[in-house]
């Protein structure tokens, strides 16, 4: 099934590892077979990945964009949801977690991501309530 995508005028994206931008004008892409593709809203700068989670997203993003498991970012990621699970016990974060690793061994990897970012509320209430 093609991947459509609306593109509003100068909108960044991720294609294959390349970043390409929008003309002046609103388009639509079609993309009719498998790639890896994140909008610049999805993507996570390396200096932005400043804590757990966002450490744990930036891993999987760049697993998606180079190359899956065999990537050197796979035993990052291990580590980072060991650790992360090692010091959560709400319920929900947990299955979220495993949700989340059952999604990087299939290589689901968006899905991954979007699970993952949807952590992100949590870890803001528990780094507030630190500080």
């Amino acid at each position: 099934m093609p991947l459509k995508l609306k593109l509003k005028p100068g909108e960044k994206f991720v294609l294959n590892g390349g970043v390409l931008i929008n003309g002046d004008r609103r388009s639509d892409l079609i993309v009719e077979n498998q790639v890896s593709l994140l909008r610049e809203r999805d993507v996570l700068q390396p200096d932005e990945a400043n804590t757990p989670v966002k450490r744990i997203y930036f891993t999987i993003m760049m697993m998606y964009l180079d190359g899956g498991l065999e990537s050197h970012y796979y035993d990052q990621f291990a580590d980072l949801m060991t650790d992360f699970m090692c010091a959560v016990t709400t319920k929900g974060v947990l299955e979220k977690c495993h949700r989340i690793l059952d999604d990087v061994h299939e290589q689901c990897f968006y899905s991954a991501m979007m699970t993952c970012k949807s952590l992100l509320p949590f870890e803001k209430e528990r780094l507030e309530y630190v500080q």
